[in-house]
């Protein structure tokens, strides 16, 4: 689906026309059975986590890990159930808060809402429970998830685009899409894929890097810094692509020239700098759960 999309938007790229979403023929139901609905998103949800679990596997294997694998299952579902928690309400508190008199509707995740910002703070929560109940270093911990939350999000955006939503502002580039969502017929930045790119795939890599190729994993926050200010600077630039939040119009988050998400992603951009910058002096001997090789 996805190598077929990518064949459709490089030949509208080469004769310099604007695509129309529906010429994708993507759906975002991948099968109907009476009232149930399997959806692409909900595939994108299960993905991030089976595949980001694989990986932690492969990270926990190596010496110094900071959890032996029979943490690995407990820290999934911690993990999951603060992406899910957090996310929803973050989404309420940070873009809909009329929802909160009508709480009821707060329960209907299949309406979709979610917000990354709040699934961060979800799932650190969640991450700091889980280490507290086996008593392990809960920013090492964070160190090693934050690694694998780049297939979630990757899944995540391609998802969004399967959706035909949160798209981006009008442009005149020869990959620009036409959503019918939008109720117009204007051309618009595929910011779904910008962001899938972004938050994704180069996230991923930067994090490989420092994981593999580095000792960053044996300096407690520098990984998790790495991606708390990583995926901050990649929301930041992608979201002057993104059409902005239609409820904030004429507030002052519309008025500063910087949309929701934006704003947001600044204390994650400051909060992740200052984790690295302070990552060696949090340095000490590491004692791995798993294996018998010390690591200082």
């Amino acid at each position: 689906m996805i190598l077929s999309t990518a064949l459709v938007l490089s030949a509208a790229a080469a004769d310099q026309t604007h695509l129309h979403f529906a010429d994708l023929g993507l759906n975002p139901t991948i099968v109907t059975i009476g009232w149930f609905n399997l959806k692409w998103y909900s595939i994108a949800y299960i993905a991030g986590i089976v595949v980001g679990w694989w990986y932690l596997l492969k990270l926990i294997a190596q010496p110094g890990a900071p959890m032996a694998r029979r943490h690995a299952d407990d820290l999934v579902f911690y993990a999951t159930l603060g992406i899910i928690l957090g996310g929803r309400i973050g989404y309420v508190l940070f873009y809909a808060p009329e929802m909160i008199i009508h709480p009821l509707q707060i329960l209907r995740l299949w309406d979709g809402g979610m917000s990354f910002h709040g699934g961060v703070i979800g799932t650190s929560i969640g991450l700091i429970l889980f280490s507290r109940q086996h008593k392990l270093d809960w920013l090492r911990v964070h160190d090693y998830l934050a690694c694998c939350v780049p297939f979630g999000l990757f899944f995540g955006r391609l998802a969004n685009f399967v959706n035909g939503e949160l798209w981006g502002k009008p442009a005149d580039v020869p990959w620009a899409i036409i959503f019918p969502r939008t109720g117009d017929d204007v051309a618009r930045h595929p910011s779904q894929l910008y962001e899938a790119g972004l938050e994704g795939v180069v996230l991923f890599a930067v994090l490989w890097y420092f994981f593999w190729r580095t000792k960053a994993r044996y300096e407690p926050g520098r990984l998790t810094g790495v991606f708390v200010a990583g995926y901050g600077i990649a929301r930041f630039i992608v979201e002057f692509f993104r059409e902005p939040d239609a409820q904030f119009s004429g507030t002052f988050i519309e008025h500063s020239g910087l949309h929701m998400g934006q704003w947001l992603c600044v204390p994650m951009i400051l909060g992740g700098a200052w984790l690295i910058t302070t990552a060696r002096g949090r340095r000490h001997r590491v004692e791995p759960i798993a294996g018998s090789e010390s690591v200082a």
